[in-house]
């Protein structure tokens, strides 16, 4: 069964209270091993395969629970890793490979990503079955350079990216449209461009005014 041809089987398993039922778990199980080997993301389906492991506790896989945590990852800066880890229980955090998982999180979460890639890398095995999830989170990690940054060093960008080649660095750079400069900079964005001046009107009511006049007449 091809990746579309799972999909729309999934798509049916997801209707009403279907949705719940362990029987599907195996299967929704195999879609995620699918998600990560095709690179795709479906985080319905992922929450659903938490919320059947949360009502049957026996059913629980970490390798999956790992995986499902790892694919919300590559889908920041939306809010998809905190559902997920919403409904996982507290215990099963505490446990490997868990507990690292959320510790590379709040690494990318505070933007060390310096430190992100250093973990990365001594827990490489972690990611060994998830298609492209280094450059997923180079995307993420672009749109915090292209929302902060006017201009940054090129050195330090390759470093923010997990220090890579000058040529994997160049296709970065050509597919963020960022422009390279003579001093070794490289060209962001005009953040004072970005910046909106807000008109903010501030409503008094009747009442408001009443009281603080009672208080003066006093």
């Amino acid at each position: 069964m091809d990746f579309e041809e799972m999909e729309d089987r999934i798509a049916q398993m997801m209707t009403g209270i279907n949705r719940y039922n362990p029987e599907n778990l195996l299967t929704l199980e195999m879609y995620v091993n699918m998600q990560c080997k095709e690179n795709k993301y479906e985080l319905e389906a992922n929450l659903a395969v938490l919320k059947l492991y949360q009502l049957n506790p026996a059913h629980y896989k970490k390798p999956i629970t790992a995986l499902i945590l790892l694919k919300a990852l590559t889908n920041l800066p939306h809010s998809d890793f905190t559902l997920c880890k919403c409904l996982i229980d507290e215990n099963f955090q505490q446990e490997e490979p868990i507990l690292t998982i959320l510790h590379i999180a709040k690494l990318l979460e505070m933007c060390k990503f310096r430190e992100f890639w250093a973990e990365v890398d001594e827990k490489s095995i972690l990611f060994l079955d998830l298609k492209d999830f280094n450059d997923s989170i180079r995307k993420y990690i672009c749109h915090v350079v292209n929302i902060t940054y006017q201009q940054i060093d090129r050195t330090f960008l390759s470093d923010l990216l997990g220090s890579l080649t000058e040529m994997e660095l160049e296709c970065w750079i050509k597919e963020m449209n960022w422009k390279e400069m003579p001093d070794g900079q490289i060209f962001i964005n005009n953040q004072e461009e970005n910046v909106k001046t807000k008109n903010i009107t501030e409503k008094i009511g009747f009442e408001n005014v009443s009281s603080v006049m009672k208080v003066c007449r006093s």
